[in-house]
């Protein structure tokens, strides 16, 4: 597997990805697929604000992940803090490739002078709650049913890293 910086022509693989999340997992609390125009025009909004958007491809070549990372609070006070996102295929997890995503992101947002990260897990992901402890992010605090999924409460849980 490899990295690429995504382009607005790479809307409808995103898409694919993106609404798998949001069809079957809690890897994402939204309920609502996304249209291949949202995404496009979403795609465009992080590339003009500088916001990287990391493509995970596979051995053929097929976009199976992608990663970003955005603004965790409006205020300005949480200017040089991030909230990072990250999403892998089913089919291509247990290969590294969520790993690979969260090192480039981390190195980009060292690289931009920013000062923190913040990711925000679904309690019963383990796979995700291992895959930052071990990259270094620690756990800061977990909010008992802070959304809804599915028919079902769910906790979510705050990882942070400090950027060096």
């Amino acid at each position: 597997m490899r990295l690429a910086d995504l382009r607005p022509d790479d809307a409808e693989p995103v898409r694919l990805i993106l609404n798998d999340a949001i069809e079957n997992t809690t890897a994402i609390y939204d309920d609502q697929p996304r249209s291949l125009d949202t995404v496009r025009d979403w795609i465009g909004i992080q590339l003009q604000n500088g916001r990287p958007l990391v493509g995970l491809l596979d051995e053929r070549e097929k976009l199976c992940g992608y990663g970003t990372y955005g603004t965790f609070r409006t205020l300005s006070g949480y200017r040089l803090t991030v909230e990072h996102s990250i999403y892998v295929l089913p089919s291509h997890h247990r290969r590294g490739g969520g790993r690979l995503l969260l090192d480039e992101l981390t190195r980009r947002a060292t690289a931009a002078g920013l000062h923190g990260m913040v990711g925000v897990i679904d309690s019963e992901n383990a796979a995700s709650r291992r895959l930052h402890e071990k990259a270094g992010f620690a756990l800061v605090g977990t909010m008992p049913e802070a959304a809804i999924k599915f028919g079902r409460w769910l906790d979510v849980c705050f990882y942070h890293r400090l950027l060096k």
